[in-house]
């Protein structure tokens, strides 16, 4: 009986010993931080990196910062839980919160704005001068999975009963941008942010080494309605307290010299403000809709 009892209270310590190591935050099982392959790798890591450390030297925990290959990837590692926490793009954070009940915590901010928009461009010589004229032609946007490239501008459209002959995806922002200058299709979709002490801030400026003139040989028709920017989400079992301490580290961070360079060459943001999953009802809602009119 003695023996028997040492042996379980041996166990019952061992136990305890292996599930304080595995606790969440710790070196044996740190928090998993995933960053959506959005900028050149490269950059992601090297800021990743001052990230982490910034956040285990702030915060009690220890962090894993991983760069998947796709959206899709992060969104499915919510299911699994090899992600904690993610900056994920709008339509990915859709996903993660419909299957898995991931929940948006934070959002971030570029320019001063919660909000961003879709722009309809055309060449400036051509006869396209408002969303109607683009009724028969031919559309490039990014990539089906794109919000500000191809889903919110076809909300637009759809609620506007206007549809073009064709569509392409070019798959990135500035592809449209070219093939549009390039005289390859009639018109295209893109983000746009606002102008910035005098300089193009939307998706023509990043061919403008390739293509000087750009600004003047391709014009914005309209812009969309405004949706939320991307949120930085968290696994919604992860507990409370945990998400409060690195919701405010992370304000925190961008709001150091360090942390502003890191999260714009990162994120393309500026600053990052508290958010709620209900601040993306209306985001829900579009691809619901548009969803249902697919089927």
């Amino acid at each position: 009986m003695m023996r028997l009892f040492t042996t379980i209270v041996l166990m019952v310590s061992l136990t305890a010993c292996q599930s304080k190591k595995d606790v969440l935050g710790t070196e044996k099982n740190p928090i998993k931080f995933q960053l959506v392959p959005s900028v050149d790798a490269k950059v992601l890591a090297d800021n990743a990196e001052v990230l982490k450390q910034y956040l285990e030297k702030n915060t009690p925990y220890k962090y894993q910062i991983t760069i998947p290959q796709s959206f899709v990837a992060v969104v499915e590692a919510f299911g699994t839980k090899r992600a904690d926490v993610a900056a994920i793009n709008t339509y990915g954070y859709y996903m993660a919160h419909e299957k898995y009940g991931v929940e948006a915590r934070l959002t971030v901010i570029r320019f001063g704005l919660a909000t961003y928009q879709s722009q309809f461009l055309a060449r400036a010589d051509s006869k396209i001068k408002t969303l109607k004229d683009l009724t028969g032609k031919k559309m490039a946007f990014v990539d089906p999975a794109s919000t500000s490239g191809y889903l919110l501008p076809m909300k637009t459209l759809k609620d506007r009963h206007i549809e073009p002959k064709q569509t392409v995806f070019a798959m990135k922002h500035d592809s449209v941008i070219s093939m549009i200058y390039q005289r390859q299709v009639d018109a295209g979709a893109t983000y746009y942010s606002p102008p910035r002490n005098g300089h193009i801030e939307d998706a023509r400026r990043l061919v403008k080494i390739q293509y000087p003139d750009v600004e003047e040989k391709i014009k914005i028709i309209e812009l969309s309605e405004p949706i939320p920017n991307d949120p930085i989400v968290f696994r919604k079992d992860m507990p409370e307290e945990m998400k409060d301490v690195i919701i405010n580290a992370l304000l925190k961070f961008v709001a150091t010299p360090d942390g502003q360079k890191a999260v714009d060459l990162m994120l393309g943001a500026t600053n990052f403000k508290k958010s709620s999953d209900g601040d993306y009802d209306s985001v829900r809602e579009m691809l619901k809709t548009l969803a249902q009119e697919v089927k």
